[in-house]
């Protein structure tokens, strides 16, 4: 049985079009995005202008309980590295009931805010001991359903973390829930996979980072990886920090990113999170490499990383895409709002993510950050197109910031002028409505759970 949808404005991957036919099948994909078509009597009309799904590339679910918790001087120079010991004791007491009632309540606050999907970087692995649960797959579990309940679409990547520094440091008490051998780890894929199958969700792959994870552990995990599930996502947080730039500097005598293109089959499977701080040899060369750059910009603007040099990155043909990491923003047009600004802060200038092909910047930065999300998911969630998967948002035209303007515009007021408060009226998952009149169907109820898992938390 085919669905359809019509809509009088419609942003494909070749740019806005006019009287378009979305038609999708029982599986959820797309069999149809035709322009210029005449509108079918069974199908729905859209309220406003449909824009694809955005993929969110980047997740730490539990983080969304302490969003706002850490706004004060704990230290005489607050940083990243005085944030992640706040992060530690929070997740030193989470539950697997508090991580799936949190995460629940972020998949209904993503799917309102325009994501579509979520790559859940997962490394909270064992009870407050450090030791395995019975079933040593609980924690992600405790995620999968949460998606399943929402109905976000879903990559998981559990976390390989074995060290707290270059060179092989043992890791410290505030990472003991995170902590696996290669060998534990392979086990924990191969328990997760039917899972997922079943879930319609992906499986891969998250080496910590280079810190955490020895080189020959890489080797191994990703040899491993690919006996379970060849050509599998593979996301690494990498050069957020200058501290961590130095380490790595001292530790092999190159930058993290250098290092990995040389030691890694560094391809378009592979996400490099933040990649903030890489000179110009290192933006040339992975950014031809393939791979994804994995850009959180609420994030790395509350944590003070500094900012990527989007246009050398653009320069060389690199994809990219947006996540909200810590979820201090649960926003996908407030992403592409920080993006850009961060841009015209650094290069004086204005309207740095418009292209030849879209000047509009934010039509031009929604169709790559979909485009390089999708390729980081693995999953074919990559536009209003035949064959992808029929994830789209319609906006809400009745929005004071949107009234009387083109679907460009509309798009661009979304972005740039609708003051925090969302102009989305519709979120389609799998061609199966998420959100109506800009709410998910569990807000009230997830909502309550959320606050009783966090009241919990602080109170422990």
């Amino acid at each position: 049985m085919t669905r359809a949808l019509f809509a009088a404005d419609a942003l494909l991957p070749t740019g806005w079009a006019k009287n378009v036919l979305l038609a999708w099948n029982a599986a959820g994909q797309l069999v149809e995005a035709r322009a210029g078509a005449d509108k079918p009597a069974a199908a729905e009309t859209a309220g406003g202008p449909v824009i694809p799904g955005m993929p969110n590339l980047h997740s730490h679910a539990f983080q969304r309980a302490f969003a706002g918790l850490t706004e004060h001087r704990a230290e005489q120079q607050d940083s990243f590295w005085s944030w992640r010991t706040l992060m530690y004791r929070f997740a030193a007491r989470l539950g697997p009931r508090q991580m799936e009632d949190i995460a629940t309540w972020l998949y209904a606050e993503m799917l309102e805010a325009g994501y579509t999907s979520v790559c859940e970087f997962q490394y909270v692995h064992h009870d407050a001991d450090g030791k395995p649960y019975a079933d040593d797959a609980t924690l992600s579990r405790a995620l999968l359903r949460a998606a399943h309940k929402t109905g976000i679409g879903f990559t998981l990547l559990p976390v390989l973390y074995q060290t707290s520094g270059f060179g092989g440091l043992p890791p410290n008490e505030g990472q003991r829930r995170f902590i696996r051998s290669t060998d534990s780890m392979l086990r924990l894929l191969e328990a997760l996979k039917p899972a997922c199958d079943a879930q319609g969700a992906r499986l891969g792959l998250a080496p910590h980072s280079l810190r955490a994870v020895p080189p020959e552990a890489l080797r191994e995990a990703l040899a491993g990886l690919d006996a379970i599930e060849a050509g599998a996502p593979v996301h690494i947080h990498i050069a957020e920090q200058t501290k961590e730039v130095d380490d790595c500097i001292a530790w092999s005598g190159q930058r993290p990113v250098a290092w990995l293109l040389e030691h890694a089959p560094v391809d378009a499977r592979w996400c490099l999170v933040h990649a903030t701080h890489m000179d110009a040899d290192e933006y040339r060369r992975g950014a031809r490499s393939g791979a994804v750059a994995g850009l959180c910009p609420t994030t790395e603007a509350n944590l003070g990383d500094g900012l990527f040099d989007f246009a050398a990155w653009r320069q060389h043909g690199g994809a990219w895409g947006l996540g909200s990491d810590s979820h201090a923003c649960v926003d996908a047009a407030e992403e592409l709002l920080m993006l850009e600004y961060g841009q015209r802060l650094r290069t004086r200038q204005r309207n740095v993510g418009a292209t030849a092909a879209q000047p509009h910047v934010a039509t031009a930065l929604t169709l790559q950050a979909v485009q390089g999300g999708a390729q980081a998911a693995g999953r074919a969630i990559g536009g209003l197109a035949a064959g992808q998967q029929a994830d789209f948002v319609v906006l809400d035209a009745q929005q004071l910031a949107l009234q009387g303007l083109s679907a460009p515009d509309m798009l661009s007021a979304h972005v740039f002028a609708s003051h925090r408060t969302r102009a989305i009226d519709a979120v389609w998952v799998a061609g199966r409505p998420r959100v109506a009149a800009g709410r998910h169907a569990l807000h009230a109820e997830a909502a309550s759970a959320f606050v009783a898992a966090r009241t919990q938390l602080l109170q422990d």
